[in-house]
């Protein structure tokens, strides 16, 4: 079976783009996968598998919620915002993945996604030059992520539920998302999550932190 979960990475730039953005439906909260580990199994769900994640550091900006940035084995991985379903289900965008040092004019379009404008004075950053700037930056802050994912598939449309621990404190979270926007609602109501708010990593990872 191939990774479903990986199918939208993608290197560079003008990779990410080709890609059809998903849209997701995203909850957080406790109790959380109790309620979805009951309802999977009635609604016939293809399981796929447990991953417990490498620590992810994601950039926070307070000036958007629509810019996911993270870290992840030494990789900048950017996605953004793009639309949303009838039904409110967010479509995110792969913008690709930069390697460090990034070059000024790299960081210039980093920054610019966190909406977020410093002077950069270097040809090039390091990836903890980079974290320095977040950390002084009164707009800005990180946060380390980590995860333990089980993925199954409902319909045909990916979800999972996880264990997060955001700065070591532990939430639980559920998901589905899909290419096939068509397909979630059932999906979601299925799992018993529907009537929770839809919540995206940013708005809980600023939410856990006070920031």
């Amino acid at each position: 079976m191939a990774d479903v979960f990986a199918k939208n990475s993608a290197l560079s730039v003008e990779e990410a783009a080709k890609l059809t953005p998903r849209a997701e439906f995203r909850v957080f909260g406790k109790d959380i996968i109790e309620k979805v580990k009951e309802n999977m199994w009635e609604c016939k769900a293809v399981l796929y598998k447990a991953r417990t994640m490498p620590a992810e550091t994601y950039i926070l900006s307070k000036n958007t919620n629509e810019a996911n940035i993270k870290v992840r084995d030494g990789l900048l991985d950017i996605k953004t915002k793009v639309g949303e379903t009838p039904e409110g289900y967010e479509i995110f965008q792969p913008r690709g993945k930069f390697t460090f040092p990034v070059k000024r004019d790299e960081l210039t379009i980093i920054l610019k996604n966190l909406q977020t404008e410093i002077n950069l004075n270097q040809e090039e950053y390091t990836l903890d030059e980079f974290y320095e700037i977040a950390r002084n930056h009164k707009d800005l802050t990180l946060v380390t992520v980590e995860k333990k994912r089980f993925g199954f598939s409902v319909n045909d449309v990916i979800c999972e539920y996880a264990y997060v621990w955001m700065n070591g404190a532990l939430v639980e979270t559920a998901c589905c998302e899909s290419e096939d926007y068509s397909k979630m609602k059932s999906a979601i109501e299925a799992l018993g999550i529907s009537e929770l708010p839809n919540t995206n990593y940013l708005k809980a990872a600023k939410k856990v932190v006070g920031f």
